[in-house]
């Protein structure tokens, strides 16, 4: 792996461009002060193998809605219905999504750790900050893997095309609204949600903003803000969150839906993709892919392994052991209730202060950009982002 030094903008220059979480809880900087090098074979590899991933769980999910392999995934029972009406009508676009990887990098092969795909996170740093942390060093910002902003960018035209080709997306588009919403007090979901907004009217389309607290929901008429009526509802609140803490939005959303007054981004069916769960599926159609890792519901026996929660984040609850069941590694978290799944370990890239290295590869239609997360053997909400940079 080759690392180098870059000079990280100082926190007013990042507040300036949107930036508010560049300081972790512990008071250390969240954004590393270096990048990861790069090589032009090893950044496509990553964009071939993200596409290929995504035909598989577009595969996946298919044979997941035809045998009814809800309880499977830990899907609740009150999105079911949503799901299947996301995923048999194509106007409900999966906007954006991430996959995190193993590997790709000092040699190492690609593998699929799991799927990002309702509310992924990074977008950001991704699509913004590392390329402006390029131009601060006087580096060339398009020497990167991340056209992510217009990845997006399209794919929101391409809400109202409904197919690859967006020529022409000005002569179909007649006004439609969107509304963006993420939790109140959370600065790096909303700079997140903004920025989507941002994208979205530049694609040509309305939006407005409002806290999810201040959205209004009719079965009949749709979503409202202000008494204004919205085609389209972006909120970067988990589908699971909904269906397990917000029962009656879950109702609400899904007879929306059934009565044709919104779409909601990102679809319903992003859910069965977020299931870590979805992980043994893949596994069962695709055994032996060089791009998954063994997966199971039980322990799987004689390798070293990592025991994690199908809805889990930032690495809580998570276990490694090795092939003789020893613990490696650890951490408590809040998502204990959830079943679990076993998944083959991977040992990730490291650097010479033996931390370790994630990459996060963005999906919009296709591949369209890389950033890594570094630090632990199970990396947490104290991981730090590492920007990168591609060198033939």
């Amino acid at each position: 792996m080759k690392l180098t030094p870059i000079e990280v903008p100082n926190n007013a220059f990042l507040e300036n461009i949107g930036f508010y979480w560049h300081t972790d809880p512990d008071a250390t900087p969240y954004v590393a002060g270096e990048i990861v090098e790069i090589s032009s074979d090893e950044a496509d590899a990553y964009y071939e193998a993200v596409n290929e991933l995504y035909e598989m769980f577009a595969e996946a999910g298919e044979y997941v809605i035809e045998n009814e392999l809800f309880h499977e995934l830990g899907i609740p029972f009150n999105l079911v219905d949503a799901i299947k009406m996301s995923w048999e009508n194509d106007i409900h676009w999966h906007l954006y999504s991430r996959f995190d990887l193993a590997g790709g990098i000092d040699g190492r092969p690609i593998k699929l750790i799991e799927f990002n795909a309702d509310t992924p996170t990074a977008l950001f740093e991704t699509s913004i900050l590392q390329w402006a942390m390029l131009k601060a060093n006087g580096m060339e910002g398009s020497h990167q893997f991340n056209n992510v902003y217009d990845a997006i960018k399209d794919n929101f035209k391409r809400l109202i095309m409904m197919e690859d080709d967006i020529e022409g997306f000005e002569e179909h588009y007649e006004g439609w609204k969107i509304l963006f919403s993420s939790v109140k007090g959370n600065e790096e979901e909303e700079s997140t949600v903004k920025l989507l907004q941002t994208i979205a009217n530049e694609a040509g389309f309305v939006t407005q903003f409002a806290y999810m607290e201040d959205v209004e929901f009719s079965a009949g008429d749709g979503v409202f803000y202000n008494d204004e009526n919205y085609e389209y509802w972006f909120k970067l609140f988990p589908w699971e969150d909904i269906a397990i803490d917000e029962g009656e939005l879950a109702m609400l959303l899904t007879q929306i839906m059934h009565n044709q007054k919104a779409i909601i981004l990102n679809p319903a069916y992003t859910l069965m993709f977020q299931s870590k769960a979805f992980m043994k599926i893949l596994w069962d159609l695709y055994p032996n892919h060089p791009l998954l890792l063994e997966t199971g519901f039980e322990p799987l026996q004689g390798i070293a392994q990592v025991e994690k929660k199908i809805f889990g984040r930032e690495g809580a609850n998570t276990i490694i052991v090795d092939e003789n069941e020893n613990i490696i590694e650890e951490r408590d978290g809040e998502y204990a209730e959830f079943p679990s799944v076993f998944q083959e370990y991977v040992e990730l890239p490291t650097d010479a202060n033996g931390e370790s290295y994630q990459a996060g590869v963005f999906y919009a239609y296709e591949g369209c950009g890389l950033g890594f997360r570094r630090g632990g053997l199970i990396l947490d909400n104290y991981s730090k982002f590492v920007g990168h940079r591609v060198v033939n």
